[in-house]
């Protein structure tokens, strides 16, 4: 991952734009110079920039934001400020639009902003232990009342199925078809919403009787991974930094935030979980048995659990795979959490370290 240099580094990608019926402009009549001088930029930052006159142009004004934000500033002065203080973690681009004889000309400054937060770091106590079919490729996990939901994947495998915590019985399911790799669930408004992982097709189920009752298209996000929601809105992670917020009525996108620590921005982000207000994920393939704590507002990492040790605690043998699935059980106040072809669930609580 490559982050923006401060100070030293002018960048500028020249482009040309006709505004306004005026003639076209290149933008290498200008550049942009960020003085702010930090090695990671957070929330709390006010950027200050220098507009680069190589040819000593008249300019009218200079109007600039960060792409997609509507809140556009302008200015005439040839140094300038822009405050981080509403930006979204991330990757983004702050846009300079220089407007000089009815030409309008571009310059565009990659930048990274991170959470200005250190993660709290969780560890965790086991409540029970409880059997889980060791045949299942965990997805999703989430209860609706004392009733286990579980989705499974591999193609001609996966699956929707309605779980008995105590005894790891599976009480109804529905396979899924032999070309879809079943991905997260999530229960909102007495519908179930499943995902399916490369097809770029998503499913609608009564949680009663798994029926199906409708699909639905992904928009922006290429894939499908983790689900959850907050009782208005759906939550979807598609493998990258970003977790995508959905229209429950449309199941349309309507914007995303991006998963970032004090440090990193993160990748990966798989099975989601709502949590008294934040969003618990787990990340596939982490090197640990790790999972995050999310603020579903900027994306930023409050917290991280360290789950080691779990799988140690699950029959081994060669199919065994990494920790997936967290459900939590509101009224208990705590989670559940498997993996893929463990033969245990285990309820836990979480303890700050």
């Amino acid at each position: 991952m490559k982050f923006f240099k401060i100070g030293s580094v002018l960048l500028f990608i020249g482009l040309f734009l006709s505004c306004n019926g005026g003639k076209n402009a290149n933008a290498s009549n200008f550049n942009i110079q960020l003085l702010t001088k930090k090695k990671r930029l957070n929330s709390s930052d006010v950027l200050n920039f220098k507009l680069l006159n190589k040819n000593a142009i008249e300019v009218d004004s200079i109007s600039y934001k960060i792409e997609g934000d509507t809140n556009e500033q302008q200015t005439t002065a040839g140094e300038f400020e822009l405050s981080l203080a509403n930006a979204s973690l991330g990757k983004h681009t702050i846009v300079f639009s220089v407007h000089h004889d009815d030409t309008v000309e571009l310059v565009r400054l990659p930048i990274s902003i991170f959470s200005d937060i250190k993660p709290k770091v969780y560890g965790y106590k086991i409540i029970n232990e409880y059997p889980h079919d060791i045949k299942a490729f965990t997805q999703g996990l989430e209860f609706k009342g004392d009733t286990l939901y579980e989705s499974t994947g591999k193609r001609g495998e996966s699956s929707i199925r309605k779980v008995e915590v105590k005894s790891g019985a599976v009480t109804n399911k529905v396979d899924l078809a032999a070309n879809h790799f079943g991905e997260g669930i999530t229960i909102m408004n007495n519908q179930l919403y499943a995902l399916t992982w490369q097809a770029g097709i998503g499913f609608v189920y009564d949680p009663e009787t798994l029926e199906k009752k409708s699909s639905f298209q992904y928009g922006q996000s290429k894939e499908g991974w983790g689900f959850c929601n907050d009782g208005t809105t759906l939550y979807k992670s598609d493998g990258t930094a970003h977790i995508w917020r959905l229209n429950p009525d449309t199941l349309i996108e309507e914007g995303s935030i991006q998963v970032c620590t004090n440090t990193k921005i993160l990748k990966d982000i798989n099975e989601l979980e709502w949590v008294d207000g934040k969003i618990y994920a787990n990340t596939w393939q982490s090197n640990r048995e790790v999972a995050v704590i999310i603020n579903p507002k900027n994306g930023a990492v409050e917290g991280v659990i360290n789950f080691g040790g779990l799988k140690e605690k699950v029959s081994q043998h060669p199919e065994l795979d990494v920790l997936n699935g967290i459900a939590y059980h509101p009224e208990k106040k705590t989670l559940f959490v498997t993996g893929k072809y463990w033969d245990k669930l285990f309820e836990v609580e979480l303890v700050e370290k």
